[in-house]
């Protein structure tokens, strides 16, 4: 199995326990957030080898945090503490359809105060891919700075990079920036895998096939676009083709289907599978992802991916 590195900001998450608008809510279940989080468990879960850069607030959170991250087999060994700030918090609404309300206590967070230092004793060796998002750079200016520096190191030992946009509107100053920035890093990858609307916003396009097409041109050699329940197009050296997505029996929480699909597309090429097998295992994932109230807890092992995509093929 291939040994991974990623970056990002793992977040304590309160999930409401009944439906309405938060602030009128009175319980809350605890989980642990984060785009590269979920990433991680995934993969961790199929099996793969997870090391995650990280800065954790000294306060009950950031050990909870820690903690669960060791107890999902992922390597601590470049997350630590930064005295002085706190762990970043989410809360998110339960909700029958639809996407839930996500309010987020981020500003100024341990993981925003990420810098070059924070990588200055990375230990390649070993390391066969590195999987990254648009969430980092829109912490501060010393976070992008790390990321840009990842980039450049990994492609100088020829490290595979993975990128996905998880565009955070919210964490940018300004969209043009945002956009300027995310295209940056993604056309500095091998993998780029937006949602069908990031594509959209990023390129200024509006067919999938352009969306693709912006990005090869960039020097990426495979785009993977979600489509949602409808699934993924996926393009890379020559080769198109859509992928269906999967049945999803009820939908408890759209969070962190893309990091699922993300999980099972690297994974995917990384065992070698033939790309259409590898989308095919990340639409999987990613309808498995949304049937679970957490971010991450809906994440299958080896056995239960198999098991679902054997069943799915069955009744369809």
């Amino acid at each position: 199995m291939s040994k991974i590195l990623t970056v990002g900001e793992p977040m304590a998450l309160f999930v409401a326990k009944q439906e309405g608008v938060l602030e009128e809510v009175e319980e809350f279940s605890r989980f642990v957030a984060g785009a590269e989080v979920n990433f991680s468990i995934g993969m961790s879960r199929l099996g793969h080898s997870v090391t995650y850069i990280t800065q954790l607030g000294n306060d009950p959170f950031g050990k909870y945090i820690e903690k669960f991250l060791q107890q999902n087999a992922l390597d601590t060994t470049y997350a630590a503490y930064a005295p002085g700030y706190v762990t970043g918090m989410q809360w998110k609404q339960k909700v029958s359809s639809g996407d839930p309300e996500v309010f987020s206590a981020r500003k100024n967070s341990a993981a925003s105060h990420m810098n070059l230092e924070t990588i200055a004793n990375l230990n390649w060796d070993g390391f066969d891919h590195i999987h990254l998002t648009g969430i980092p750079p829109a912490l501060s200016a010393g976070c992008r700075e790390m990321v840009y520096e990842l980039m450049k190191q990994a492609r100088a030992r020829g490290v595979q990079i993975s990128y996905d946009p998880n565009l955070r509107p919210g964490l940018w100053a300004d969209k043009q920036e945002m956009v300027q920035v995310i295209n940056d890093l993604a056309c500095r990858a091998d993998i780029v895998l937006p949602g069908i609307s990031e594509g959209k916003l990023l390129t200024g396009k509006e067919d999938v096939h352009e969306i693709a097409e912006y990005y090869h041109a960039a020097g990426v050699k495979t785009v993977v676009i979600k489509l949602g329940a409808k699934g993924a197009f996926t393009s890379s050296e020559g080769e198109q083709f859509y992928t269906e997505g999967f049945p999803v029996n009820e939908v408890v929480d759209t969070v962190g289907a893309g990091d699922g699909f993300a999980v099972g597309v690297v994974s995917g090429i990384l065992e070698g599978l033939p790309l259409k097998e590898a989308v095919s295992r990340g639409a999987a994932i990613g309808a498995l992802a949304v049937m679970s109230p957490g971010d991450n807890d809906g994440l299958p092992d080896r056995d239960g991916l198999e098991k679902y995509m054997k069943q799915s093929l069955t009744t369809s």
